[in-house]
């Protein structure tokens, strides 16, 4: 297609070009591809189960390491609250308090959150805040019916001129509740990113956030920063970014044309997680840790929850100290039928690589290409749970369009639920993923890895949206830790349940993981 001046303007004021423009529309128009499951990941079958005394080698091998080694805690942190609080919203736009009791809106709607986020009121960590609020606003606030007193009590957490959460990053919202203080989840991260990612006593966290909220991420951190060093005896190299305007995608309409605003101009949209590629393409340490910033557990946790961290990081400083080796005698010119066969079974039963059946018929040289091209790459060790029917993606053995199979972290959005077969391999995945990833992007000469190169551009999401009322076809790059990963070595490796405590909801801060034991 043709682009006027102020398209080009546009489009060159982003950091996109007019080749990019028309790939997306390509792959908008072309369709979801789905990815082609061959079978779930499983114990034994590309998932690693590990036994104590193995944990206690690991952990070892990582203290071993640790002051020698440059680490940075990256942590995906510009989401809204505001899911958190969906049922709530519902709840004040639905209830008539004229016509109903609670009990019975309750039990008419079956909104089994509300009635579990009402009974447990006192243990949420707000509370104390919302209550001090509410009487600010409203002094005679214990003298009102039951009804309005719950009324007023959602209101106070949601509305604009009382607390406003649903505004705010999950981050910097009251998560734990201590004896003397409340602690926010951005906190929660500091602590445990120093249990096992700092490097003498040094600690990196990189948290990418949405820019309107970077004011009052570096208020907070300027709040607890003195106080998380003293008790944590470290100091702390706290650094932030944003998703860039250049991963922004375009939408079509339903006749696949660009969509326009009503000024004409180009609707360009946030591309999804996958757009921080970028961001983590950026750093530039020997160790990335990944995790989300709503899966954090209050401290007495903390220690179980860094133990793990550490063996993820022991398998992964072994399995690379040895791909590192096997590089350097490849590079060697040194190799006989021997040296070759134990790296086959290296890349075959460490970084579960298939092998390709060409492989025994082709040349030395072509041997020699093919192992330095497996073993030269990123390498990922991703925790996963049992599978507790939680949403989300999963372990699974992926073949291409080429016939390769490779381990891959699937959501279920990129399988075709009208496939049965595809359908029923999704069904029946024994583990899901937290996000709880360890990742080495250097190669055996210490350079970090372009991780833009070892993207499965294929792997996008494509999903219908209304935007002002018209339909629209909207595009997300490949999500992080799927398809923007799709060519790395990846080994999954069985982590108990207490390492995935996510907050989807509001209700989410009142198990176990997330209250102080009194």
């Amino acid at each position: 297609m043709i682009f006027s001046e102020k398209d080009l303007s546009q489009i060159n004021k982003i950091g996109l070009t007019t080749d990019r423009i028309h790939a997306q529309m390509a792959l908008i128009k072309s369709g979801m591809a789905y990815s082609n499951l061959k079978k779930a990941a499983t114990i034994g079958n590309g998932i690693l189960k590990i036994e104590k005394e193995q944990e206690f080698h690991y952990i070892n091998l990582f203290e071993s390491k640790r002051n020698h080694l440059s680490m940075v805690k990256f942590v995906p942190a510009s989401g809204a609250a505001t899911r958190m609080f969906k049922f709530l919203f519902q709840f004040l736009n639905d209830y008539n308090i004229e016509e109903d009791s609670i009990d019975s809106y309750i039990e008419k709607t079956n909104n089994k959150g509300l009635s579990k986020f009402f009974d447990a009121l006192e243990k949420l960590p707000f509370f104390e805040e919302v209550v001090h609020k509410i009487h600010k606003i409203i002094p005679d606030y214990n003298e009102l019916s039951f009804e309005k007193r719950k009324v007023e009590f959602v209101k106070t957490i949601l509305e604009v001129d009382r607390l406003n959460y649903s505004f705010y990053p999950k981050g910097l919202l009251p998560f734990h509740k201590y004896e003397s203080y409340v602690a926010t989840a951005f906190e929660e991260h500091l602590y445990e990113g120093a249990l096992y990612g700092s490097s003498n006593n040094t600690a990196n966290l990189h948290f990418t956030i949405s820019e309107n909220h970077e004011r009052n991420f570096k208020k907070e951190l300027n709040h607890i920063e003195e106080e998380v060093e003293e008790c944590t005896e470290n100091t702390f190299n706290i650094s932030f970014s944003f998703q860039k305007k250049s991963t922004d995608t375009i939408a079509l309409t339903s006749n696949d044309e660009l969509f326009r605003d009503s000024e004409g101009s180009i609707l360009f949209r946030p591309s999804g997680h996958g757009a921080l590629l970028e961001n983590l393409n950026d750093l530039d340490y020997d160790i990335i840790f990944i995790k989300n910033i709503d899966n954090v557990v209050v401290k007495e946790y903390h220690e179980t929850i860094s133990n793990y961290k550490k063996i993820l990081t022991g398998i992964l400083l072994e399995v690379q100290e040895q791909t590192f080796k096997f590089l350097n005698q490849l590079d060697s010119d040194i190799l006989n039928d021997n040296d070759l066969e134990s790296i086959v079974q290296f890349v075959t039963n460490k970084l579960n690589v298939v092998v390709t059946q060409e492989f025994e018929c082709s040349s030395l040289d072509s041997k020699i290409f093919y192992l330095r091209d497996k073993l030269n790459r990123p390498i990922r060790v991703c925790g996963m749970v049992k599978n507790e029917g939680e949403p989300g993606g999963g372990p699974f053995w992926v073949q291409d369009k080429n016939g390769n199979m490779s381990l891959q972290i699937v959501e279920s959005a990129q399988v075709d639920s009208t496939n049965e077969s595809q359908a029923e391999i999704l069904k029946n995945a024994t583990h899901f993923n937290p996000v709880d990833l360890v990742c080495g992007i250097k190669n055996y000469k210490g350079e970090s890895f372009n991780l833009l190169q070892y993207v499965d551009h294929e792997a996008s999401f494509i999903t219908k949206k209304n935007h002002l009322g018209e339909d629209i076809k909207t595009l997300e790059l490949p999500g992080l830790w799927n398809g923007s990963m799709a060519y790395w070595n990846t080994i999954f490796v069985e982590v108990p349940l207490i390492t995935f405590n996510p907050v989807k909801t509001v209700n989410d801060l009142l198990r176990d993981s997330h209250q102080v034991s009194k």
